[in-house]
């Protein structure tokens, strides 16, 4: 396939640099003038559960034309921060060919966002986790794998192009690939893992500690619950991924204590083994002192909560004091893990959703 990889970060890098490995043709667009330049002078390279580098067609987005040569792409993986979507597929619209289309390779519901600005017919889904992967230094980066990946359509429809793409992957990139008839399930399923880990992100923890941790587990139970609750108003049943169930966590009466226990656990085992130990929102607000997808993330949950008259008092929370966080309002403290499980105590008692 004709791959066009805008964002050659940890994500689509490590996707890029797989894919040119097994023949495909890539060119990888990146923001990044100095990540292009390394790419373009000595290739990609990889560590973690392989090493290797590999020769590499780059490009600036103001490159992306030219180094096109006037043929459109057959397939694009958007792989940047959500956040960036508008800008990063500004100046590939007029390249797009009738039968282009864009695979969205990030965190969130963020299809929504492409398919404003390629349309929904152009625009295809992904869920991605477990990937390990990191961006190093220019031209450098980490994939731990071996990861999980669902690729489907927006209206559930099983088509020949999600099933290639889904086949392609496989072979060449995450061997745990499959295409879906609910992405949205997947998408949905994963904003409440999301949302424990924009929780843990307001001290410096790793992933596992947080899960491990037996004080955290309402907590993490609630604020996934929270999503559940909008996702079951939207009309969207979430799927279970890397031993984790969404469903689990629902404010059902009684609760099941049992399958949250054992869904966390599930969880936190995984990333105990992880060469990845802690998230990416907690590398953008440590190491790279940048906005984090806190709003593209668990801020559209909140928004899409309000006309179904849902409360989700912890997403909320959790927004604000990562916002707090970015600006250097607020210090990463175990304090503020704290505060936000008095705040499930006392709107949550005994883990119970009262009216």
């Amino acid at each position: 396939m004709r791959f066009l990889i805008i964002g050659a970060g940890a994500i689509g890098g490590s996707a890029g640099a797989y894919l040119t490995r097994a023949g495909h043709e890539v060119l990888l667009v990146d923001a990044e003038v100095e990540h292009v330049r390394a790419m373009q002078a000595d290739g990609l390279t990889l560590e973690g559960r392989l090493d290797f580098t590999v020769p590499v067609s780059a490009a600036t987005p103001g490159e992306m034309a030219a180094a096109l040569g006037g043929q459109a792409p057959e397939a694009v993986i958007l792989a940047v921060k959500s956040q960036h979507t508008d800008a990063a597929l500004a100046p590939l619209l007029p390249l797009l060919g009738e039968q282009s289309f864009v695979l969205s390779m990030q965190n969130g519901l963020n299809p929504h966002a492409v398919a404003r600005q390629v349309g929904a017919g152009r625009t295809v889904a992904s869920f991605v986790n477990s990937m390990g992967t990191d961006y190093l230094r220019p031209g450098r980066i980490m994939y731990g794998g071996p990861g999980t990946m669902y690729i489907g359509e927006l209206d559930g429809r099983m088509t020949p192009r999600i099933e290639r793409l889904a086949a392609v992957m496989q072979q060449c990139f995450v061997e745990n690939t499959q295409a879906t008839t609910n992405i949205w399930g997947y998408l949905w399923g994963k904003e409440g893992f999301g949302a424990m880990l924009f929780a843990g992100a307001v001290m410096d923890i790793t992933i596992a500690e947080l899960l491990r941790e037996p004080l955290n587990r309402a907590l993490l139970a609630d604020i996934a619950g929270e999503v559940v609750r909008v996702a079951d108003a939207e009309g969207v049943r979430c799927e279970p991924f890397d031993g984790y169930d969404p469903a689990a966590m629902r404010f059902t009466r009684p609760r099941d204590w049992g399958a949250i226990e054992r869904s966390l656990a599930g969880l936190e085992q995984r990333y105990r083994r992880s060469l990845k130990p802690k998230s990416g929102i907690w590398r953008d607000l440590v190491v790279r002192r940048r906005p984090t997808e806190v709003d593209a993330q668990l801020g559209i949950v909140a928004e899409l909560a309000g006309p179904h008259g849902v409360a989700v008092p912890l997403i909320d929370r959790v927004i604000a004091m990562i916002h707090e966080i970015e600006r250097g309002a607020r210090s990463m403290d175990p304090a503020n893990l704290q505060e936000l499980r008095e705040l499930d105590r006392r709107f949550y008692p005994g883990g119970v959703l009262v009216a």
